[in-house]
């Protein structure tokens, strides 16, 4: 296969995309674009850009860019209207994140001329699917560069003298081994390997970055109210935000209560299980209030056809098909049934756990004339019951007597 002639890179400016620059470089002997994303990390970003000139990156082949609101408005609130969680419990942090950097990697490819795109996911894990998967679905002839999947930098040790024959800069805790793998955005922290390797052992409390833990959490409860139009949360103790904003806000309230931890092993898309911390403070407390508001404006039969719906949806997240026709038509319907999922939830944050305790609507369904125990009024007569119960156990009565009479 011939040489790329210009690349675009997914960089984050650590060791590893560092390294996967310089190959780029040494290998193909191509000129690189390095692309880096602001998606509410946590981390300061001018380093990256600093690190790429001292690669020999020339300053207009350097994209950094915020896309944090990008990120939240058209990712992450589309993926909460659905309720979506993977196997149960995940909440898809670092699964959201990868089609928006597949995305503008697609984007800047067209914008600079570049044939090829790259990224630093290993050969083992689920982001090199949901990185490529992307890109191909954006762009059908784009080529995409896997370095882990083609190098024989197969160690740490390769890796490190690779670095220094190229004068790459190397962080003095980088010479050795990390003690696990840290992935971050606005929605979450993921932290994988090493000490975490074995499921037995509980995770050293160090691993957990945004969450204080429960245990030591404040003693007082403290109530938030998060207001609500058409399914995406727009609000917090009356004051608009912007997504982004507000989910940064969800996240100080939520990892100050030690809300959002979760130990789980999964089922990656490539067959091996793998044990993961992550936590999720602010979308843990989104997905409670977006439930509690749904509990009063959304019909029986919507919520229980999306609560079918969610597991494949959220499935198809994890496994990188968020371009794909199939996710499209399911969003369709999710956000269909969120017309009128408008109104506010108040929330307890308490030692790591977030509890709906009040919830109130205009587009309200609940109807206490119906449901009340005191005198109705005439809203509900309860002789009608009877005919609805005989109808349903028609065929019940009838499957019995044939089971009565053949013994």
């Amino acid at each position: 296969m011939t040489a790329p002639r210009k690349v675009v890179l997914a960089y984050s400016g650590g060791l590893d995309t560092s390294i996967i620059l310089k190959w780029l470089q040494v290998e193909y002997g191509c000129e690189v674009v390095t692309f880096t994303a602001d998606l509410g990390q946590g981390e300061e970003l001018e380093p990256a850009r600093r690190k790429a000139e001292l690669l020999g990156i020339a300053p207009e082949n350097i994209y950094i860019e915020d896309v944090r609101e990008e990120f939240v408005r058209d990712f992450v609130f589309p993926m909460f209207r659905a309720n979506a969680v993977y196997e149960g419990l995940y909440l898809l942090g670092t699964s959201i994140a990868r089609p928006l950097i597949s995305k503008r990697l697609v984007e800047i490819a067209a914008e600079t001329g570049a044939d090829a795109v790259a990224h630093g996911a290993t050969g083992k894990g689920n982001d090199q699917v949901r990185f490529e998967l992307s890109a191909y679905a954006l762009n059908p002839d784009i080529r995409v560069i896997a370095p882990w999947r083609e190098w024989d930098l197969s160690s740490r040790t390769k890796l490190i003298d690779f670095a220094e024959a190229h004068q790459i800069p190397i962080a003095k805790d980088k010479r050795g081994e990390a003690p696990f793998s840290v992935d971050a955005n606005l929605l979450h922290t993921s932290s994988e390997g090493k000490v975490l390797e074995d499921p037995a052992q509980d995770a050293p409390d160090y691993v957990y970055q945004r969450t204080t833990n429960p245990e030591d959490a404040p003693d007082t409860p403290e109530y938030i109210e998060i207001g609500f139009e058409r399914g995406d949360a727009v609000s917090i103790n009356g004051e608009a935000l912007s997504p982004a904003a507000l989910l940064t806000r969800l996240n100080e309230l939520g990892g100050r209560h030690g809300c959002g931890r979760l130990d789980l092993v999964e089922g990656r898309f490539v067959g091996m299980k793998s044990r993961g911390i992550y936590e999720t403070p602010g979308g843990t407390l989104l997905l409670e209030a977006h439930r509690g508001i749904e509990q009063i404006t959304l019909d029986r039969g919507a919520a229980h056809l999306k609560d079918e719906l969610m597991p494949r949806y959220a499935e198809l997240i994890y496994n990188g098909f968020w371009f794909s026709p199939e996710r499209e038509m399911l969003q369709a319907a999710i956000d269909a049934s969120q017309r009128h999922v408008t109104g506010t939830v108040r929330l307890k944050l308490y030692k790591g756990s977030a509890r709906t305790v009040g919830r109130w609507s205009e587009h309200s369904l609940y109807s206490e004339a119906h449901v009340t125990f005191e005198d109705d009024a005439g809203a509900y007569d309860q002789k009608d019951a009877e005919g609805f119960i005989k109808l349903n156990a028609l065929r019940l009565k009838l499957l019995a007597a044939r089971d009565r009479r053949l013994g």
